[in-house]
């Protein structure tokens, strides 16, 4: 019977069994190690990068185990040697010529960011996730070179890892000025701001393990993602909204001398995003659509489906617009493909790979599969899955197949013995006692432990542990069958999420109980829309508090010019743009600051009036009540306990 402590444990012979065949079964090509270190001009300048509380915010030796010349080709056995390859191709830094004109910082930061050389300064793309990094990024390239301004930055898409650092690049008096132009694709704001709002505080919390943010870096912890090593720690996010909106494929800029082309892929790896061609370079940056990994369709921390089939509509678009004169391609992550041979074998590979899960998918449903049955027969072909990049390190065929079944078919597999099943801890309690009592259950499962069928005991001990949460030994079995599972993962994120949870489950706990979750930085709230600010409103309310609270207020944003008529009744919110109520309750004279401030619970209303932001006629009562009826959400609610 396997040993049970709270301990991380070692592979188990059957974990080991597994990881000899996924060596066996990987090509030997070691071709991305040569791309990844072409062009290296510079090596980080700094091992560690500080943050504003002391700490550091990226830290390069945390990950020297990666780089062990004795594991360069026998990696530990708890680490699928898939993605050991994968971390330390991601481990490779420092400054890289892509082609004459075009360099890239790889390795400070989850994300690259890349400077292209202009007639006398330069344009950036994507400048990382935190000032911080995106700093000692500016400060290699500016020791390798002769420092230069900048004159505009790009961001592809709308995922922070591309802009958040901007303010480590350019400030905003610059921009304010003309001095520094910001060009994004059309509704890059809006989906900045709002992909993370609403649902703000569960997302931050479920990348958390996602991104194994609370897990040791070493050989039975955090690794890589796929994409990269890792996010930022604490990092300091921020956002200048851009300038210049690209609404069409096709349009041309010239900045600086360098001329660009766009091509819009909205609701491919982001609802806002593009590509953008530099015909001068013969360079082509796809952005994140086409990287060294399987993307995600359904992201693991929670997000809205992406579209596979207009996914690979754009790449094939890319191949049709801008191949024949294409002699690099590079993106925000991993490593570039030079040779027109490369980028189209890469593009259309990759082009095929979305293709074929998105089809398939529909086919096997069509025939009446359901989305987990599919999810279990689905495999890309050799001539796909052998390709590296095209491997599960970040999306996986199994949780993108359920995406694609997902966006067209919803949750429900039509089974109606799965349409009003009971909540976790209700069901749990049932199923242990239909399974004879928690003792009985545990005693089947450590036989499945030992026989190695590690999926089956996290599955059914999950029910003890949300029977009886205080049961250590329902907990520590599943941990420990979380932990085989993590160790046989090619997926990053999926190795971070059963390491967590583990971890959680050895604690009795996470971490993070009663950490506030205002997820949502006071910089955020302020590019947020008016609108965006009464949608979030809503989500804070409580509606079951506020059932019988009916308040009509007016609303005025005098920096924006900017009437609104707000209404609360029946538990829920209304706004209506360009109107009074005429017998309001309650007027609110405020700036769009102030208001953010109040709706994202970053300021008090007494503070707000005091320094003059918010100015209130009418019932106080009445909008006290609905402050009071407004929720606080706890950043560290649980996961894998009830």
């Amino acid at each position: 019977m396997s040993e049970l402590n709270s301990d991380r444990k070692d592979a188990t012979p059957a974990t080991q069994r597994l990881q000899e065949e996924a060596r066996a079964s990987m090509s030997n090509d070691r071709s991305d190690f040569d791309r990844v270190r072409r062009g290296l001009l510079a090596s980080p300048r700094q091992r560690q990068i500080p943050g504003r509380f002391g700490h550091a915010v990226w830290d390069h030796d945390s990950y020297a185990f990666l780089d062990d010349p004795e594991r360069s080709n026998d990696p530990p056995a708890t680490v699928h040697p898939s993605l050991w390859r994968q971390g330390q191709l991601n481990n490779v830094a420092g400054l890289f010529e892509v082609v004459d004109g075009i360099y890239q910082v790889r390795g400070l930061d989850i994300s690259n960011i890349t400077f292209i050389r202009g007639d006398s300064g330069w344009i950036v793309i994507d400048p990382l996730t935190s000032r911080e990094t995106a700093e000692a990024a500016l400060e290699l390239i500016h020791s390798h070179f002769n420092e230069r301004p900048i004159h505009a930055v790009i961001y592809t898409h709308s995922h922070t890892d591309h802009f958040g650092g901007v303010r480590g690049v350019i400030n905003e008096a610059d921009v304010l000025a003309e001095r520094v132009e910001i060009i994004a694709p059309a509704g890059f704001l809006e989906a900045a701001v709002s992909e993370n709002v609403l649902a703000g505080t569960v997302m931050l919390r479920r990348a958390t393990y996602m991104y194994g943010a609370l897990l040791a870096r070493d050989e039975k912890g955090h690794v890589d993602t796929g994409l990269g090593k890792g996010l930022p720690a604490l990092p300091s996010v921020g956002l200048i909204g851009p300038t210049r909106e690209i609404h069409t494929t096709g349009t041309e800029l010239t900045i600086d001398g360098v001329r660009m082309i766009f091509q819009i892929t909205p609701g491919t790896e982001a609802p806002a995003e593009m590509n953008i061609f530099f015909p001068e370079l013969s360079a082509l940056c796809m952005a994140e659509n086409c990287t060294a990994n399987q993307h995600n369709l359904y992201t693991l921390r929670g997000a809205q489906v992406r579209d596979a089939l207009a996914w690979s509509k754009y790449i094939n678009e890319s191949i049709e617009l801008y191949l024949d004169e294409t002699t690099v391609l590079f993106a925000s992550h991993h490593w570039p493909r030079w040779g027109q041979d490369e980028a189209r074998d890469y593009l259309a590979s990759q082009r095929d790979a979305y293709r074929y899960v998105h089809d398939q998918t529909l086919r096997l449903a069509n025939h009446g599969l359901t989305m987990n049955e599919i999810a279990e027969e689905l495999t890309l072909p050799d001539s796909l899955g052998d390709q590296f990049f095209n491997r599960g390190y970040y999306g996986t065929m199994s949780h993108n197949a359920k995406a694609v079944y997902q966006r067209y078919l919803g949750w429900f597999d039509a089974n109606p013995a799965h349409l009003h099943v009971h909540p976790p801890v209700a069901a749990a309690q049932r199923y242990v006692a239909f399974m004879g009592g928690a003792q009985s259950v545990l005693e089947k499962a450590h036989q499945s432990f030992d026989a190695g069928d590690y999926r089956w005991v996290a599955e059914v001990v999950n029910h003890v542990v949300f029977a009886d949460p205080s049961n250590e030994a329902a907990r520590l079995l599943q941990a420990d069958a979380l932990e085989q599972l993590s160790y046989q993962s090619e997926s990053g994120p999926w190795r971070d999420f059963y390491l967590t949870g583990a971890q959680e489950l050895r604690s009795n706990g996470t971490a993070l109980a009663g950490v506030a979750g205002n997820a949502l930085s006071s910089e955020f709230a302020n590019a947020m829309s008016t609108e965006m600010l009464f949608d979030l409103l809503g989500v804070r309310l409580n509606g079951p508090r506020a059932a019988n609270l009916a308040v009509n207020a007016d609303v005025q944003v005098t920096d924006r010019d900017e009437q609104w008529a707000l209404g609360v009744m029946n538990g829920a919110v209304n706004a209506v743009a360009g109107r009074t109520h005429g017998e309001a309750h309650v007027s609110i004279r405020c700036t769009h600051a102030a208001l953010a401030a109040l709706i994202s619970g970053h300021g008090e209303l007494e503070t707000l009036e005091a320094n003059g932001a918010m100015a209130i006629d009418g019932s106080r009562n009445d909008l006290s009540s609905l402050l009071s009826a407004l929720d606080t959400f706890s950043f560290g609610f649980e996961i894998v306990l009830p």
